[in-house]
C-alpha cells in the first residue's frame, strides 16, 4: 500500500511555506523602513493556503516561456502579496513601514512557523514508527 504524503502530512508543508514566504516580505519591510517611497507589503494566509491547496490538487504544474528555463517549482503568492494599509499617517517621504507592527508581525510569524514545524516533525515520527512497525 502506497502511502500518500498529502494525506499523511496535512497542511503544515503548506503552512511552513506561506510562513517563510511571509518571513521574507516582513524582514524586506523592515530593511526598508528608512527607504523613501516604500510601501510595507503582507500576505493574506488565507488567501495564500487556498492557492496552496488549489495549486495540489491541480497538480501544480508550470508554464515555462523558453526553453532553456528549468522546470519545476512553487510560488504560493501569486494574487496574495497585498500592500497593507499604513496604521500611521505619512511622514513626508512616502513610506508606509511601521518599524514595531512589521517587529512584532515578524515574531508572531515565526512562532507560528516553530509551531507547523513542530506539528510537522510529529508527523514524521509518527510515520517513522509506522513503517519501522513499532505501531501504537
Amino acid at each position: 500500500m502506497a502511502i500518500s504524503f498529502d494525506k499523511a502530512l496535512g497542511v503544515h508543508p503548506h503552512t511552513m511555506l506561506i510562513r517563510s514566504q511571509r518571513a521574507e516580505i516582513l524582514a524586506s519591510n523592515i530593511a526598508n523602513a528608512d527607504t523613501p517611497g516604500y510601501k510595507a507589503k503582507d500576505i493574506d494566509f488565507g488567501q495564500a493556503f487556498k492557492a496552496a491547496k488549489s495549486a495540489q490538487l491541480s497538480g501544480n504544474k508550470m508554464v515555462r516561456t523558453n526553453e532553456k528555463h528549468l522546470s519545476g517549482g512553487t510560488q504560493l503568492n501569486n494574487g496574495v502579496e497585498q500592500y497593507r494599509t499604513p496604521n500611521q499617517a505619512d511622514t513626508g517621504d512616502g513610506n508606509s513601514v511601521d518599524i514595531q507592527v512589521e517587529r512584532n508581525l515578524y515574531v508572531q510569524n515565526a512562532l507560528e512557523y516553530q509551531a507547523s514545524l513542530s506539528f510537522l516533525s510529529g508527523k514524521f515520527k509518527g510515520l517513522k514508527k509506522a513503517l519501522s512497525g513499532q505501531g501504537g
